[in-house]
């Protein structure tokens, strides 16, 4: 198992793919407070126009909450790409007929599988943390993170709302052929849950819950309101992978 995750790892790096999702992790995470600390700028320079449609501005204060804002509305362009880079891990396996090699040297489907997940959770880690360390860092360089209520618990909630698409990219790359079915099955599904979530009876047990941040940085919503969906989205994720398991073992390889 562990020679078929640096298997992963290897391809990961010579397909290029790793760097491309580490230039966009590291552009959103210096977007988020660039855009903050540009925003005073952009409004003067706008001043003008505004003025001649017939509205005034005042002065605008930015602090790092404002960047923060900008972190959870740029984040899922950042899991988007991440979920289209992985989205023919397995399917790429099947096309090529690699597993069946590895298949037929004594290594099960489960740990396949279990080592694909593995490379995958790991790495949407390693990004995540990567672009929201540097949100954090020049937040504190040029404002004060103590505005912002907390920060860590808001970070585990929408790492936690990746790692659930990771089960659902692991869940749809067993029953699909090719990536483009993969990214469809997640997308579908993510939709989905994310139109439910307007039901007030649902709103709070589905994961989307875990990606309304700006509310517990605010203070406008308690801890509280993040539990059951904290334990729901566990239960997903482990659904996920509990029902590949069997399914990867019936694939007609």
């Amino acid at each position: 198992m562990k020679g078929f995750m640096k298997k992963e790892w290897l391809e990961l790096v010579r397909t290029g793919r790793l760097w491309v999702l580490l230039l966009v992790f590291v552009f959103v995470g210096i977007m988020n407070p660039a855009l903050a600390k540009l925003t005073p700028w952009m409004m003067e320079l706008m001043s003008d126009q505004l003025v001649g449609m017939g509205l005034t501005t005042g002065q605008v204060s930015i602090n790092a909450m404002d960047s923060w804002t900008q972190f959870y509305k740029n984040m899922p362009l950042a899991l988007i790409a991440f979920l289209l880079m992985w989205s023919g891990s397995f399917t790429g396996e099947y096309e090529k007929g690699t597993l069946i090699c590895v298949i037929t040297r004594g290594l099960s489907r489960s740990k396949i599988l279990a080592a694909k997940v593995v490379v995958m959770a790991v790495c949407w880690t390693a990004l995540y943390g990567l672009c929201y360390g540097i949100t954090y860092g020049y937040n504190s360089w040029f404002w004060d993170n103590g505005v912002a209520c907390h920060l860590l618990f808001g970070a585990v909630c929408y790492w936690l709302f990746g790692l659930w698409t990771v089960g659902l990219l692991a869940l749809f790359s067993v029953f699909s052929k090719n990536s483009i079915q993969v990214a469809l099955g997640v997308g579908s599904v993510a939709l989905a849950v994310y139109g439910l979530s307007f039901f007030p009876a649902l709103g709070g047990v589905l994961p989307v819950r875990l990606t309304a941040g700006m509310e517990l940085l605010r203070g406008a919503w308690g801890l509280e309101a993040y539990y059951m969906s904290l334990a729901v989205t566990c239960l997903l994720f482990t659904g996920c992978l509990l029902l590949a398991i069997p399914c990867f073992q019936r694939k007609q390889l």
